[in-house]
């Protein structure tokens, strides 16, 4: 066979292949779209409100300051903050002293990229922190995330003031470069 014979029957044999291929996707298209079409009738509902992430403050003197959460409130639940869920821990060490807790969720409220959240400590090295109820506000500013806690002006957890649910400070911590990594998704109630 001639060389220019080889091409002309090598490129009908690929482009008889395409159209075949071509058909073949095309009938099964419908079925495709309708796969997806089915799947995706049921309306996917994001969560009402959430607050993730960890961060460690900036303190000059070099305390090891860390938050982290994962907090949480069902879209069901889009009309009550207070049926939030989920957990949020905080440790606050310096030269090896020092205490952490951890905490179940019993409120949150968020608004645009400002979470406040509250819950009692289930688990604390701190004395007398157990059983008390703590509120935390973050600010998710990207790599600029600010923080600010209730014992800022109520006293340290386990002193007998506790904040109501969802009430905490403004966020006037700095949070450490390269450390926050804070998500607030924003609470968007029917009025």
């Amino acid at each position: 066979m001639k060389r220019r014979t080889k091409i002309v029957v090598l490129g009908s044999a690929l482009l008889l292949t395409a159209g075949v291929t071509s058909a073949a996707t095309a009938s099964d298209a419908p079925r495709q779209r309708e796969a997806a079409t089915t799947a995706s009738d049921a309306p996917r509902q994001r969560e009402a409100a959430s607050l993730t992430g960890t961060a460690k403050l900036y303190r000059s003197a070099g305390d090891d300051i860390t938050f982290s959460f994962d907090a949480h409130l069902a879209a069901k639940d889009k009309a009550d903050p207070m049926k939030a869920t989920g957990t949020f821990e905080f440790s606050h060490y310096l030269n090896g002293a020092g205490a952490r807790a951890e905490v179940k969720v019993d409120c949150l409220l968020t608004g645009g990229k400002v979470a406040v959240v509250s819950g009692v400590i289930t688990e604390s090295d701190l004395p007398g922190a157990e059983g008390e109820r703590v509120g935390v506000t973050v600010h998710d500013l990207g790599r600029h995330d600010r923080l600010g806690y209730s014992w800022a002006s109520t006293g340290r957890p386990g002193e007998g003031n506790e904040p109501p649910r969802c009430v905490s400070s403004a966020p006037f911590e700095k949070v450490r470069k390269g450390t926050g990594d804070f998500t607030v998704v924003p609470w968007q109630p029917e009025l």
